[in-house]
């Protein structure tokens, strides 16, 4: 089997073991890109370089017999929305084109401090405000699976570099789903760890009491390696849980559910959903009931107001957050010939750097906000929110997980949508309660549908802090699926 198509944990037990290099598995890593990233555009700048030099520090620091952990020397990509010091930083618009931030967010800094290698920064929808990645400045992500098809969004770079082989591992953001869906689109494991889990300091904010970063790879061990190598309190984030990191890892290897609660939510699910989606969860869902779990149908009503609730408070939050670009400081700057106000400026600037669905979502959210409109609009959805939390928390008095499809159906095809806003939204349809409640859920894909060969993911939803659970169900469902078909459920996407 080639470098490249080895998982995380694999290829850091090599290199441990001294049979491979981290050179060697970077320039294998880097050689797959130049191979397949001119039809997938996973990656929005490429490192090669500085990942080379990267991978011959830890070779030099294993050379001298220091210990390092589970992933020194794994190669990751790493979405564009978390600053870089040493890389330029975009979150995919226009308006950031070419900067490049004077320090690193925490989770890089983790990322560095834990020996990963960073290949280069994943394309994604711009400021992470999308469900397919078409709304990047710098032009789509395609899905492995299918090229015509989307990677889902907005962490579809991540998704894709992982499905594509290009990485074994990404960093995404979920703010309504941003994980979870391109996760299930792409046949990966993506998980939305707990809010507050890990820091979101240096990561360009879309919707700060929702935004989350978490892990994609191709297996749930190596998602919880990821996980556990990033998270944790941050001084440097006041929404930082001041906690211990839940224990993922061992959570991973347990692989156990017998006499666990699984409740299905009745909410998600019936019209709307694509057959073949509602097909491989049932099967899922009697897979659980054969290893012993006690599956139970769980109501949670509030569950079919979250789309709306969300798209007050997430473009409420964005509204406040892009303020800061407005062609004064950093970024983009047009128009400046030294006879026209700093207002006309930064309007003009705006109007250029900002796509279509960021501009939208800042409309919305300034009108959610205005005075007269407040309580009606954004006050509101507060209170849904809080109906919310409160569904999940009688729920997880009654079962211990949650389950859902990820999402009503599988990757849609390039341009579908994107007329379509309201088409578009209903991809986050099951993820966004998990957001607003601030809860921890995970994809881990469950087959593929009938109708069109693509992937599908099962979503499982924990309490706050309980991201161990997400990972303990996923891995049995993992090696279920595993033990069924003699081998990882989804190899490579055909189209690659």
């Amino acid at each position: 089997m080639s470098l490249t198509h080895r998982n995380a944990a694999e290829l850091g037990a090599l290199m441990a073991a001294g049979e491979v290099s981290a050179v060697e598995v970077a320039q294998a890593h880097l050689d797959r890109v130049a191979e397949v990233d001119s039809r997938v555009h996973a990656f929005l700048h490429v490192a090669a370089e500085s990942a080379l030099e990267q991978a011959r520090a830890v070779d030099a620091r294993r050379a001298a017999g220091e210990k390092l952990g589970p992933l020194a020397g794994v190669p990751i990509a790493h979405k564009d929305v978390f600053t870089t010091r040493d890389m330029p930083t975009t979150a995919g618009s226009k308006i950031l084109e070419g900067y490049r931030p004077p320090y690193d967010a925490t989770v890089t800094t983790r990322l560095r401090e834990a020996g990963l290698v960073i290949l280069g920064k994943t394309n994604l929808d711009e400021f992470a405000m999308g469900s397919s990645t078409e709304n990047s400045a710098y032009g789509p992500t395609r899905n492995p699976w299918d090229l015509d098809r989307v990677p889902g969004g907005s962490s579809g770079g991540s998704s894709a570099a992982v499905a594509s082989y290009q990485a074994p591992l990404s960093t995404g953001t979920d703010t309504g789903g941003s994980i979870r869906q391109p996760a299930a689109v792409t046949g990966i494991v993506g998980m939305k760890p707990t809010y507050g889990g890990s820091s979101r300091y240096g990561l360009i904010a879309f919707a700060s009491s929702l935004d989350t970063p978490g892990p994609f790879a191709r297996t749930v061990l190596d998602a919880a390696l990821l996980h556990e190598a990033f998270s944790g309190h941050d001084v440097m984030d006041t929404t930082s849980i001041h906690a211990e990191v839940p224990p993922v890892v061992e959570a991973a290897r347990q692989a156990d559910v017998a006499g666990l609660r699984v409740g299905v939510v009745r909410e998600f699910g019936g019209e709307g959903y694509q057959p073949g989606v509602t097909a491989r969860f049932q099967e899922a869902v009697e897979l659980l009931e054969s290893l012993g779990a006690k599956v139970t149908e769980v109501s949670c009503p509030s569950f079919t107001y979250a789309l709306p609730a969300y798209y007050l408070i997430a473009p409420s939050e964005c509204s406040s957050n892009l303020a800061r670009f407005d062609g004064m400081r950093y970024g983009l700057r047009v128009a400046d010939d030294g006879t026209r106000s700093a207002e006309e400026v930064m309007a003009l600037t705006r109007a250029a750097g900002f796509g279509a669905e960021v501009k939208r979502r800042i409309m919305l959210g300034t009108y959610a906000l205005s005075s007269g409109y407040y309580d009606a609009y954004y006050g509101s959805a507060q209170k849904v929110r809080t109906l919310i939390a409160r569904d999940f928390e009688a729920a997880f008095h009654q079962v211990d997980v949650l389950i859902s499809p990820t999402t009503p159906t599988t990757a849609f095809p390039i341009g579908e949508r994107a007329d379509d806003p309201m088409a578009m939204y209903l991809a986050d349809l099951c993820t966004i309660p998990a957001n607003l409640a601030g809860n921890a859920a995970i994809s881990v894909p469950c087959g593929r549908a009938d109708e069109d060969g693509l992937p599908v993911g099962l979503q499982i939803m924990a309490p706050v802090l309980g991201d161990d659970r997400c990972y303990r169900v996923g891995a049995a469902v993992e090696k279920a699926f595993e033990d069924r078909w003699g081998g990882p459920l989804l190899k490579e996407a055909p189209s690659l």
